[in-house]
């Protein structure tokens, strides 16, 4: 019987358009805009100056304590400015903008696709490369990778979890990428398991991949402690938590981290780049990305330079469809509509999905009818119905008490309620109110 998580999960259709469409590589555009907050923590610091020149793959902006990373330019020319940008949750963000000027990539850096299965660096060097390369988690959370590395004093990495389940609805990026890069995403497991220094890793992947999970499997069979999971087909199964409950059958507590159960997961795309880093001396400036949507043209998937504008991409997927009603970022259920298509491509951009104007309005709100679906779903075991209350009448020490920063946002609560209700939207709302509140408590 194929394993699963147990509390909660729906199953919305799937919609994966794009599946076993060939990854595709998209030509720059004339000007990148790199923001430099593409990661969870402190921003990073700006090292360049208008008129600069640089190359692809040079440092642009540098870490700023341990919860940051490095920001790279993903192309060669010249530094216009450096300004504020809108990023896809609508805040205004620091950024570098480059002119585009030919394609020279920065000494040491290997481009080409050649397999390198040769682990040269020792166990040591590994985690200074990941930082130096600016490698983050790119399942969305864009968490630095060196961070996740690093096990706390006092804590002890058992156990690697890498995420193939790719559980959002349309998005086959991480799919296409298994069964194109598989030898290199088994070198990156190997690097990423001498990095921990642990002797098991297991790859989820649900099991509407069948074909991912036989390719992986042949490859895995060849190294010692690599094992590919077949997983039950529901979301959120990508969830950090619910992917080690399915594997592990080990539950996270509350408030705690995968590593307090003594697993690190990463997700496949940042394991792709933990392989390019050490093996290739390439930072993280590109990345795979599904673009679809119902009506969209060419329906793929992209490998696309960081600080490419939504526009250059979509226009490379045949360009916006006449019936478009919204633009998102990511995938229907996690993803966050934009508000522009000047928005850039960043390392946490797993897809851009197109909308039809039929299917993008959201229903009349009705009252709550006490049906109880939102608790059913909910993979953590919450109360999404009464988190709404208490986050829409800010009722925030009571929100605390009743988890809500538990809560992964994942959306099945507002996909299953009859009243069309706007859970998810005020639980985000009382999840950052409730945060402040508990820093406010620490300062």
């Amino acid at each position: 019987m194929l394993k699963t998580f147990a509390k909660g999960g729906i199953h919305p259709p799937e919609n994966k358009y794009s599946a076993n469409q060939p990854i595709v590589s998209i030509v720059p555009p004339d000007t990148v805009t790199i923001p430099v907050t593409q990661h969870i923590g402190a921003p990073s610091k700006v090292i360049v100056n208008k008129g600069d020149a640089v190359k692809a793959g040079q440092v642009i902006a540098q870490s700023e304590g341990f919860i940051s990373t490095n920001i790279h330019a993903s192309v060669s020319g010249k530094v216009v400015k450096v300004d504020s940008i809108v990023d896809s949750s609508g805040y205004k963000r620091p950024a570098v903008f480059i002119k585009v000027e030919g394609d020279e990539w920065l000494e040491g850096i290997d481009t080409s696709d050649a397999l390198n299965e040769n682990i040269s660096v020792s166990d040591e060097e590994i985690i200074p490369k990941i930082l130096e390369a600016g490698i983050v988690g790119m399942g969305g959370a864009t968490f630095p990778s060196h961070v996740k590395l690093s096990v706390p004093r006092g804590k002890n990495a058992e156990f690697l979890v890498i995420n193939g389940v790719e559980c959002e609805p349309y998005l086959t990026a991480d799919h296409q990428l298994m069964m194109e890069k598989g030898k290199e995403l088994i070198t990156g497991i190997q690097i990423l398991m001498r990095g921990l220094r642990v002797k098991n890793a297991y790859v989820g992947i649900e099991n509407n991949k069948k074909d991912a999970i036989k390719h992986l499997t042949v490859l895995a069979a060849n190294h010692q402690g690599i094992e590919i999971v077949p997983l039950q087909v529901k979301y959120p199964q990508g969830g950090e938590k619910q992917l080690i409950k399915a594997i592990l059958n080990r539950e996270v507590p509350s408030g705690g981290l995968p590593i307090d159960v003594g697993a690190v997961v990463f997700n496949v795309g940042t394991t792709f780049a933990v392989y390019e880093a050490i093996q290739k001396n390439k930072p993280l400036i590109e990345r795979v990305l599904t673009v679809t949507g119902k009506s969209v043209t060419k329906k793929g998937n992209y490998k696309v330079r960081t600080g490419t504008p939504m526009k250059h991409v979509i226009d490379a997927a045949g360009g916006l469809p006449e019936d478009t009603g919204k633009v998102i970022s990511g995938g229907p259920m996690m993803g966050k509509a934009l508000n522009s298509l000047e928005v850039p491509v960043i390392k946490g951009t797993s897809g851009i999905l197109i909308i039809p104007d039929e299917e993008a309005h959201r229903k009349p709100v009705q009252p709550c009818i006490r049906c109880t679906k939102c608790v059913q779903v909910c993979p953590m075991g919450l109360e999404p119905y009464l988190l709404q209350v208490l986050s829409e009448k800010s009722m925030l020490e009571r929100a605390e008490n009743e988890y809500i920063m538990d809560c992964i946002e994942c959306g099945s609560c507002s996909y299953t309620c009859p009243s069309n209700r706007p859970l998810l939207d005020y639980i985000r709302l009382g999840k950052q109110q409730v945060g402040k509140l508990i820093r406010s408590r620490k300062q």
